[in-house]
């Protein structure tokens, strides 16, 4: 399977089929393979591109902490469309995956065609909870680094069987991924100037004021709350899920749709 080489760490990507290109981010301790359901209805029209973040799946895992952050995310994004040929891309992904997808649109939105946001949270405004937040994050990572791989078994249904080398990089991932240092990425939602679609499932209860928070933040966005689907809505509901999905891509304009990076 192809890799990319980031000073060092290889990031494992998958292309499936052609058109414009699609990029999707999984949730933290996830890997790309919770969009294998979603591979054929999203490769028919468009180039779908998956991959694994540094410290997950088949990703490299590196030893050194500061090797995990939020502008490192972003930088493999930009790296990934670059390796594909992409100048821009429909950008989106689920959990930490739409924050990173969020995030890459404050600092490339030039290269952003649209946002998909799935079950996601936006970050924090206030100090307080984003501590709090942290706090957790923190704490998850030291349960990765006592129990190993153990605890991905009691977690949600994307998460529960997915394949990790070993739980050092989702460690080393929580506290430097998963944490936020500051308010710029909710605060950036008005300055949003490309389609949105944010999905939600119904039963996704700490994401739901979230959803309602973007959808109404995002300048035009489109929000889908998907009936009796929790944090994994794609593969709660998959059927629901791609409906909702292709409804959104097929209303794109197909303008910039095929631009390429000059070589």
């Amino acid at each position: 399977m192809p890799k990319i080489d980031r000073n060092g760490v290889k990031i494992h990507y998958e292309v499936h089929g052609s058109g414009p290109v699609l990029l999707l981010t999984h949730g933290y301790s996830s890997t790309s393979a919770m969009w294998q359901g979603q591979i054929a209805a999203l490769s028919k029209h468009h180039r779908l591109v998956l991959w694994d973040m540094r410290g997950h799946g088949q990703s490299d895992y590196p030893a050194d902490p500061a090797a995990y952050s939020e502008a490192l995310t972003v930088a493999d994004m930009a790296a990934l469309l670059d390796t594909v040929g992409a100048e821009s891309a429909i950008v989106g992904g689920l959990s930490l995956g739409g924050y990173m997808s969020l995030a890459f649109y404050r600092a490339h939105g030039k290269r952003v065609r649209a946002l998909l946001i799935i079950d996601t949270g936006p970050g924090f405004k206030k100090d307080d909870a984003r501590d709090a937040w942290n706090r957790r994050a923190h704490e998850t990572g030291d349960r990765f680094e006592r129990e190993g791989l153990e605890v991905l078994k009691s977690a949600s249904r994307e998460r529960s069987s997915v394949n990790h080398r070993d739980a050092s990089g989702l460690a080393r991932a929580a506290r430097g991924m998963l944490t936020q240092r500051d308010a710029s990425v909710i605060e950036s939602l008005p300055d949003i100037k490309v389609p949105s679609l944010v999905v939600v499932g119904a039963d996704d209860t700490p994401f739901l004021a979230a959803s309602d928070y973007m959808a109404a933040k995002i300048p035009g966005a489109k929000k889908v709350v998907i009936p009796a689907a929790g944090h994994a809505v794609n593969i709660d509901q998959p059927l629901a899920f791609i409906d909702a999905v292709l409804l959104f891509l097929d209303s794109l304009p197909r303008s910039a749709a095929t631009e390429k990076v000059s070589s």
